[in-house]
């Protein structure tokens, strides 16, 4: 596995895996994260896999303490050395079956107000829109920005759509939207900058469950146009 090693502060380490947001390179930081899963070592804190990398946060006390190291080399050349160890050998082979994951979705009106403009803008109609979003296959490629946000990519660049000029103040938690070539799901209120073209009755963030999220990384994503009684007859279940 091809990979290059970079500083961040003076308590990590990013391992870049690719350069393009692409599955291939997806796999490899599924694969860099299971391994770092199956075998932890002491000094690590924790790590944050992203789009094209990996990055490593470690206890720079604990490295020179399980190491051992009487060379006077920084805790970074220690880890790095480490992680060279793990990672030079690691081969790339068929991925495990992702986790197919199907998301209501009410689309347009007072919950998708941005429907409209996605659909002028991509010379669409509202209905075009919604069969391409809800036609696509997806891939949850990272968690971020807020708890449980998913980055989703596979989306159709026929509805491919820039941000706002001028962010929401507040998004409610289950707004679907499109930012450039990827889709999410706002999974608590929060400002933001996306197209809002709908909203889903399930809870992406569950604060009180051992999992908070319901996405992860990896996960493949379907979304399923409901109607608005559907939508409420959901909303009544989950309450």
């Amino acid at each position: 596995m091809k990979f290059e090693l970079h500083p961040l502060g003076d308590h990590a380490v990013i391992i870049e895996l690719g350069t393009e947001i692409n599955l291939d390179t997806h796999q490899k930081v599924k694969i860099v994260t299971a391994l770092l899963d199956e075998h932890p070592e002491e000094w690590m804190v924790e790590y944050v896999p992203a789009f094209t990398t990996v990055t490593v946060f470690y206890d720079p006390i604990k490295v020179l303490n399980h190491l051992n190291d009487s060379s006077g080399r920084l805790p970074y050349d220690l880890v790095c050395q480490q992680l060279k160890v793990k990672l030079t050998n690691v081969t790339t082979g068929n991925d495990t079956e992702s986790r197919i994951v199907e998301i209501p979705v009410l689309y347009g009106g007072d919950v998708g107000p941005d429907l409209h403009t996605v659909a002028e803008k991509n010379h669409l109609t509202p209905q075009e829109v919604i069969d391409i979003h809800s036609g696509g296959d997806y891939l949850v490629y990272m968690i971020g920005f807020a708890p449980g946000f998913p980055y989703i990519g596979g989306m159709s660049n026929e509805i491919a759509t820039p941000r706002r000029k001028t962010p929401r103040l507040n998004i409610p938690a289950g707004t679907v939207g499109i930012a450039g070539q990827q889709t999410g799901v706002y999974p608590i209120e929060t400002p933001g900058g996306w197209q809002l073209i709908g909203k889903t009755p399930i809870k992406l963030f569950r604060p009180n469950h051992d999992q908070p999220s319901l996405l992860q990384a990896g996960d493949q994503i379907r979304f399923k146009p409901i109607t608005q009684q559907e939508f409420n007859d959901w909303e009544e279940e989950v309450e």
